[in-house]
């Protein structure tokens, strides 16, 4: 045991700390005092904050003094993996994707072709990189931590936490939907509502080791909710367009812009062959991360622009479109998330009463039931016409509309073939 540890500590809680429990606290700062030494002290009222006992999932805010009784030192156990060390190439990447940074942030703008995290197969990401931002300080302090991620080949804005506190701060924000990301795309086609609100819920493609998703309306789906706009066209072509997701769903702007017949220029994962436009427009995926609001711990907004990768500027330029012409979609009103699962709890209640008509209905087929041939088909008006036509898009600031079996997602996840009709979004 060493001299400090003989006798009673008193700590002070620092702006990064604000909000974290207090077990994490010991792990960020006395971290060879195990949990079970913390949990000990706290049963026993030796560990205080501001005078008075604690829990250790109690959080702490900043300004607050942690009372820490003397002991509680433990044997060296093995340390944290040595990192291997980086060569001066991925240090040079490393400096060359910063766009922003200060004492709690570090903001990238990702290329496309590398991945936020490794996998199975992935060795160079951005996550191996964060040691250069350490080795930039001489090697003190925190290693940054990603608070968000993007496609591999998606570009652009990528925001790193560059303490602990941060990174806590910030993930609140973005879990919380209070901060608000603005994308870039050029897609197949022309949506025939120039600006409106995708709201297809989202779940993982079976037999693809949840590595795709699809449009799942069975009412086991995740609600997902994506507006746009059309910015400038190409003719029948193409067209560019801003893309804000009002949810956070795993490739939810990808999966979306196919579900409505517009897949983004290069997603053959999702477009398939129609993803690719003829002549000398890169293959690559044009889908970048243009811009991030967020707030910041000091008080004032972060606000970052993210300047296009090579190959999406020449695409723009070969199309005709002009970057000046990209003022940003105005903010999303607040979605109110109670009447959202409400809607969406209607919809999986009226799809099980369905269903088990159909099944009632076979049942008495079965049986020989006199009244099943004048039995009209489930779903039909009394007049004998079939179900009003509904979109998946619907213009924004209108409610919301259904959507047509023909206009949803194949388990395939390619889109519906054919040109979009007036109720296709």
């Amino acid at each position: 045991m060493s001299r400090g540890d003989e006798q009673v500590r008193q700590f002070k809680v620092g702006a990064d700390d604000d909000g974290v429990r207090l077990d994490r606290w010991f792990k960020r700062h006395l971290p060879q005092i195990g949990f079970a030494t913390v949990s000990r002290w706290a049963r026993t009222g030796q560990v205080r904050v501001d005078g008075k006992r604690a829990d250790p999932a109690d959080r702490v805010v900043a300004g607050q003094v942690i009372r820490v009784p003397p002991g509680g030192s433990e044997p060296a156990t093995k340390g944290p993996r040595a990192r291997k060390p980086l060569t001066d190439e991925q240090v040079a990447l490393a400096d060359s994707m910063v766009i922003h940074r200060d004492r709690a942030a570090i903001v990238l703008n990702k290329p496309p072709g590398l991945a936020t995290q490794g996998g199975s197969g992935t060795f160079e990401h951005v996550d191996g990189l964060l040691d250069a931002y350490v080795q930039a300080r001489g090697g003190e302090g925190p290693r940054p931590r990603l608070v968000h991620r993007l496609d591999k080949d998606t570009s652009g804005v990528l925001l790193v936490a560059a303490t602990p506190g941060s990174a806590a701060f910030f993930s609140r924000r973005l879990s919380g939907r209070t901060a608000r990301k603005i994308y870039w795309a050029l897609i197949v086609g022309i949506p025939d509502i120039r600006e409106g609100q995708i709201d297809l819920p989202l779940a993982k493609q079976p037999g693809t080791g949840g590595e795709k998703m699809m449009v799942d309306e069975s009412g086991a789906g995740q609600a997902a909710r994506t507006r746009y706009r059309v910015i400038d066209r190409a003719g029948n072509r193409a067209c560019w367009v801003e893309l804000q997701p009002l949810t956070g769903r795993t490739h939810q702007l990808r999966v979306h812009m196919a579900a409505i017949g517009h897949p983004i220029v290069g997603d053959g994962k999702y477009g398939g062959q129609e993803a690719f436009l003829s002549g000398s427009i890169s293959r690559k995926m044009h889908l970048h991360a243009r811009r991030l609001i967020i707030d910041h711990p000091d008080g004032s907004p972060l606000d970052i622009t993210a300047p296009l990768p090579e190959h999406f500027a020449a695409s723009m330029a070969q199309l005709g479109f002009h970057e000046d012409d990209g003022a940003d979609l105005a903010e999303a009103p607040p979605v109110d998330e109670r009447e959202a699962k409400k809607t969406a709890a209607k919809a999986h209640a009226k799809q099980y009463r369905k269903e088990r008509r159909g099944e009632r209905r076979k049942r008495s087929e079965a049986q020989g039931g006199s009244g099943a041939a004048n039995r009209k088909p489930t779903g039909q008006r009394a007049d004998g016409a079939g179900p009003k036509g509904r979109g998946t898009a619907k213009p924004a600031g209108k409610p919301a509309a259904g959507r047509p079996s023909s206009l949803r997602k194949p388990a395939t996840g390619k889109p519906a073939s054919g040109k979009p009709g007036p109720g296709k979004r």
